[in-house]
């Protein structure tokens, strides 16, 4: 399983997280609610939902979501606001969580699926799903695009700051970046999967580009001095190289599987 201080470091700034984390393209939730049926009266379980960022879609469809969130603090920023809408949140890790017993029209996991325990995350996600039921992942890919001479020439402050950067890494383009695949599409609980992806560019100042970046679990871990070092070189590199604003490409990857109909 993913590291578990590693996936709990996104609750320690929660207000950051749910102002610095974009959220996800208008046609990814066009096709997943299309794919996955997902509109008025469909039950859907959402984990990880951070602070909401697919959260509020999915309901805006008028589906009820049960948002089942590890970090009590990206909790309650959660719950403040879908205040009115049709979801309940759920303070548990994904393993611990004990499922109503009625089932889910939906499994969702956006950006959060690589953090649940492989040996225990898609054998549960179809026990807690209706025959022909929808396991809906979303995988986010860092890809060339944008600012492109920017992300190549910022790995010389993370190899100097971050011991962990291994040499020579660049980023791909969407062509080169194989499927995310993993058990469920080895599973016999699962049919073969429906995959689809969209790019979505983000244009960040210095200050939003460091949030962002604040909130990712592998700078939040780092010692707070060498935190601080890689920032301040990632600051000078946009203010006096890109004037102060930089562009960030992303891929989403959606992936929905249907259980199998069982008697």
């Amino acid at each position: 399983m993913a590291d578990k201080h590693l996936r709990a470091t996104f609750d320690e700034d929660a207000d950051l997280y749910d102002r610095a984390r974009p959220g996800y393209p208008t046609a990814l939730f066009d096709a997943l609610g299309s794919l996955a049926k997902i509109g008025p009266g469909a039950r859907v379980v959402e984990i990880g939902p951070g602070t909401g960022q697919a959260t509020q879609p999915l309901a805006a469809r008028g589906s009820h979501v049960v948002a089942v969130e590890l970090g009590a603090h990206l909790a309650r920023v959660l719950q403040r606001k879908v205040a009115g809408m049709p979801v309940d949140v759920v303070v548990s890790t994904f393993e611990d969580w004990p499922p109503p017993i009625e089932p889910f029209d939906t499994f969702a996991a956006f950006t959060a699926w690589h953090w649940l325990d492989p040996a225990v995350r898609a054998a549960k996600a179809a026990a807690i799903l209706r025959p022909g039921g929808a396991l809906a992942t979303v995988t986010t890919f860092h890809v060339l695009g944008g600012s492109e001479a920017f992300f190549s020439k910022v790995q010389e402050c993370y190899e100097r700051w971050d011991p962990a950067t291994p040499p020579d890494v660049r980023l791909l383009s969407d062509d080169d970046i194989p499927p995310a695949l993993d058990e469920v599409d080895r599973s016999e609980l699962f049919e073969p999967a429906i995959r689809r992806r969209y790019r979505q560019n983000i244009t960040y100042t210095t200050a939003t580009y460091l949030n962002t970046l604040a909130t990712y679990s592998g700078h939040r871990a780092l010692d707070p001095a060498r935190r601080q070092g890689l920032f301040e070189c990632v600051a000078r590199l946009i203010d006096d190289e890109y004037g102060g604003e930089i562009t960030k490409a992303y891929l989403y990857e959606l992936r929905v599987a249907h259980t199998t109909t069982r008697p």
